[in-house]
Formats: structure tokens, sequence, C-alpha cells
């Protein structure tokens, strides 16, 4: 064999031997860890705070149980709600839970959804850490806040009491001269 014929042999091998790899190469797919993690759907590991999917109009099978909304009182205490939400509901470093109006909404259903999803203003959720049952005793003593149902009423002293507004005394407290 001649030595020209010698050199055009390793060089026409390495060429086509490069030409294989970069046509592997060209019809390869992702590599597995990134095909993995393009997964087009998404999965939630526990409950995200904010306006999401609720029990929309789910009706609260505890709703005027006497024995439910103590119990919800107790709980209400024991897993700490009074600490921001004050010891009667009244408002603290979390909202008024005594009042009218609700951001998120004040249907049996929506305030589930609040304890439960918590909310991304400082409320925790609970819905992995209380029984769905205690949620709704919660809702039951929550709910009945401003009725005659409550249970614990708070005392307001009768010299503290404060009538309703009037044109003499518009923040419903007298005029001291």
């Amino acid at each position: 064999m001649s030595t020209h014929l010698q050199t055009r042999i390793p060089i026409a091998a390495s060429f086509c031997a490069i030409a294989f790899f970069v046509a592997l190469g060209c019809n390869s797919s992702k590599p597995p860890i990134v095909a993995a993690s393009a997964s087009p759907e998404s999965v939630n590991v526990g409950p995200i705070p904010g306006a999401q999917a609720e029990p929309v109009g789910q009706l609260n099978p505890y709703a005027g149980n006497a024995v439910a909304i103590a119990d919800g009182r107790r709980l209400f205490n024991w897993y700490n709600c009074s600490g921001c939400h004050g010891g009667h509901g009244g408002g603290g470093m979390g909202p008024s839970l005594r009042d009218e109006t609700w951001i998120y909404g004040n249907r049996d259903d929506q305030v589930f959804a609040s304890i439960a999803q918590g909310r991304s203003k400082g409320m925790p959720s609970w819905g992995t850490k209380i029984p769905q049952s205690q949620i709704w005793e919660l809702v039951a003593y929550i709910k009945s806040m401003r009725t005659p149902q409550e249970a614990d009423p708070p005392n307001e002293p009768a010299d503290e009491k404060v009538g309703p507004p009037t044109p003499q005394m518009p923040s419903g407290v007298p005029v001291t001269q």
C-alpha cells in the first residue's frame, strides 16, 4: 500500500466517526432529569394561601349547634386564634371577627376556606393541621359572635357601654364639659 493511501484511510475513518456522533447527537431527546422536571402538570404540596377553589356553598354541619359553638370557643383559645384575633375575636394583630365586613367573605364556606387555606396577609393555613370537623366548629363559633348563641360573650361594664350615635353625640359617647 502506498503512503498516500495509508494517510487517507485514518482521515476518512475519523471523518466518518465524527459524522456518526454528530448525527447521533441530533436525534437525542432531552436528558432524563430535564424531561422529568418539565411535566405539564403542577402538583401542590399543601394548601397555598390566597383565593383558591373553596367548598362553594358547602353548609356548616354544626351551624347553630350549641355544643359545637362551645367546642369552637374552646378550640379558638386552644389553637391560639385569640393570639391574633383577640380573646373574643375583637381584633388585634389579626382582623376583628366580630364585624360585618370581611375581606374574603363571611359565608360559612368562605370562613372555612380562610382557616383551611390561610390568607396572604398573615393568616396561616390550618387545613393540614386541624381536622375538618374542628374547622367547622371554629366556623360555628365565629359565626355565633354578636348573636345570642355566642358561647362566653365578652362582658361590657355598664358604665362603659356606648350607645348608638346621635347628632349630639356622633361617636356615641357623651361629651363632657
